[in-house]
């Protein structure tokens, strides 16, 4: 009896042994399981470091046509870099928002961490290099001096913008540009407006004498056969824009980079300007660098 008793507590014992076995077990595999896919996918979205993983927010001054704008519907945002912008992200394999922004914050807000990148016409300059990461530049652009037709202004460049009231958009590299003119002695009134489409209607209904402006700008405005605008001066195309990001923002700027390439080795960026510009606007800037 007492044999039987020590040998039915010993198989008493096996057997919850080899429970506690199994179901340990058990439970390595559904960790696993479990694991496994979450590890990929974190891997995956590491790989396109977002603020929001699988978008890629976008600060955008949706004001400043033809790189930036709202349609007639005055919501659906078009343009050069909306365009280019919805491609990069597409190839990234991810979803884009736009966040329209006032360009005097627009810095701010991707050092902040309100977007992931800023693409809305950012001129690259020494400066600016000095405290952001940019991709290589993507498009060339110019200064330029806009009349209205027939008008009594005889101003053929801005060093004879003496005595006149000039319009354009703050906190740009127009305003820099303007700037340095005043320091250097030119008299002018500065007429200094948030968005560069009020310099256009102060122009168009006499208030201002004169905008200076991007040269991609101006071509816009003076584009179609009823515009009231002239170009008289076009300044040297040694301006380039590119893709601002926030300093040290290294693996974004990489993969957009090299989006940026491929687009312009499978002609996808001269597809753009086409569409928008009906001339090749892209080219010159990558051969120049």
């Amino acid at each position: 009896m007492e044999k039987r008793i020590a040998f039915l507590a010993f198989l008493t014992v096996a057997m919850l042994l080899a429970a506690v076995v199994g179901l340990s077990s058990c439970q390595k595999k559904t960790v696993n399981s479990e694991v496994a896919p979450a590890a990929t996918q974190t891997g995956a979205q590491s790989a396109i470091p977002t603020i929001q993983p699988g978008v890629l927010i976008v600060g955008m001054e949706i004001g400043y046509p033809p790189m930036e704008y709202l349609d007639i519907d005055g919501k659906t945002p078009l343009g050069f870099d909306v365009e280019m912008g919805k491609i990069i992200a597409e190839r990234l394999g991810l979803k884009i928002e736009y966040v329209d922004t006032a360009w005097d914050g627009i810095f701010a807000g991707v050092d902040t961490g309100k977007y992931d990148c800023i693409m809305s016409a950012v001129t690259v300059t020494p400066e600016r290099l000095a405290n952001y990461n940019f991709t290589k530049p993507y498009i060339g652009n110019a200064q330029a001096l806009v009349l209205l037709k027939n008008t009594e202004i005889t101003a053929k460049s801005p060093d004879e913008l003496g005595g006149l009231e000039v319009a354009y958009q703050a906190e740009t590299t127009t305003d820099i540009y303007m700037t340095k003119l005043a320091e250097d002695g030119l008299k002018f009134t500065p007429r200094e407006y948030d968005k560069v489409l009020n310099c256009f209607d102060e122009l168009r209904i006499g208030r201002v004498d004169a905008i200076v402006c991007d040269s991609l700008v101006a071509f816009d405005y003076i584009a179609p056969e009823d515009s009231p605008f002239e170009i008289v001066w076009q300044g040297t195309a040694d301006e380039t824009f590119g893709i601002c990001l926030k300093k040290g923002n290294d693996a974004l700027t990489a993969a957009i980079d090299k989006t940026l390439d491929s687009m312009f080795a499978d002609g996808t960026m001269l597809k753009i300007s086409q569409d928008v510009f009906k001339m090749d606007m892209v080219s010159a800037a990558r051969e120049s660098k």
